[in-house]
């Protein structure tokens, strides 16, 4: 608890936040607005999903994987740090499958970070 209370600290510094309520409300806003961006997206898809998680959790990115690889045109996995994981899945497919799998990664506690980028 105390590093992220130290990380909010030092972001309110450099980012000018009158508070740490301030944070999380901007933050809160930036999560709703993607979140609608990724709800209007229609039609065929080229994306990239970037993911990180922990090395425990390779089990569940390949069950994920698995229900999606009729969109998943390319897969790479790289041990970024000791423990952590990065996924890049290169994706072409119906928005419907695309915001599917991002779902999926986002609802799964044991990622880190998800992103879902779309050209």
């Amino acid at each position: 608890k105390d590093s992220i209370i130290q990380e909010l600290d030092r972001l309110q510094d450099f980012m000018g936040f009158s508070g740490r309520s301030e944070i999380v409300r901007a933050s809160v806003r930036n999560l709703l607005l993607e979140e609608k961006r990724i709800e209007q997206l229609e039609g065929i898809l080229h994306s990239v999903l970037l993911v990180i998680h922990d090395e425990k959790s390779d089990k569940e990115i390949s069950e994920i994987r698995h229900g999606f690889d009729k969109i998943i045109n390319t897969h790479i996995h790289n041990k970024i740090d000791k423990n952590r994981c990065l996924e890049i899945f290169v994706l072409y497919g119906d928005a419907q499958d695309v915001k599917s799998i991002a779902k999926k990664f986002q609802g799964n506690r044991k990622m880190d970070q998800v992103r879902l980028v779309v050209t």
